[in-house]
């Protein structure tokens, strides 16, 4: 039976980079939890700033191999960029790296949602690096 999912996707979902959890009270982190577990997908997303750049991206999911694999993915390529640089990385930009079927694009939309708001709610708390 041929699997739906490519290659990159299939080691995203089976080996994920940077799960886990960083201090949510830390000054220097931002948190994010999108999605809900009625509708089958929730993500805890946090980043840790040094200066405007992101040094490390943690994440808890839970839902599809696709819903892991575009959090997996998206962790490795925000980590050491600028908080402007990984803001503007775009869901578009998951779903070709993954080659996502139809049916699962909005797991790439939930990934960019969580990395925006954690920068938000990093930005939030400094008002004077927004």
């Amino acid at each position: 039976m041929r699997t739906p999912y490519s290659p990159l996707l299939l080691e995203h979902f089976q080996h994920p980079r940077n799960v886990g959890s960083l201090p949510a009270d830390a000054a220097n982190t931002g948190t994010a939890v999108v999605g809900t577990l009625e509708q089958g997908h929730l993500l805890q997303w946090q980043l840790r700033v040094a200066g405007d750049v992101i040094d490390a991206v943690h994440f808890k999911a839970y839902g599809s191999p696709a819903m892991i694999a575009c959090a997996s993915l998206l962790s490795d390529w925000v980590q050491g960029q600028s908080l402007e640089h990984a803001a503007r990385i775009d869901a578009n930009q998951l779903v070709e790296a993954l080659q996502l079927p139809p049916l699962k694009i909005h797991c790439a939309l939930l990934a960019q949602d969580a990395l925006r708001a954690a920068i938000d709610h990093y930005r939030r708390q400094h008002p004077a690096l927004a």
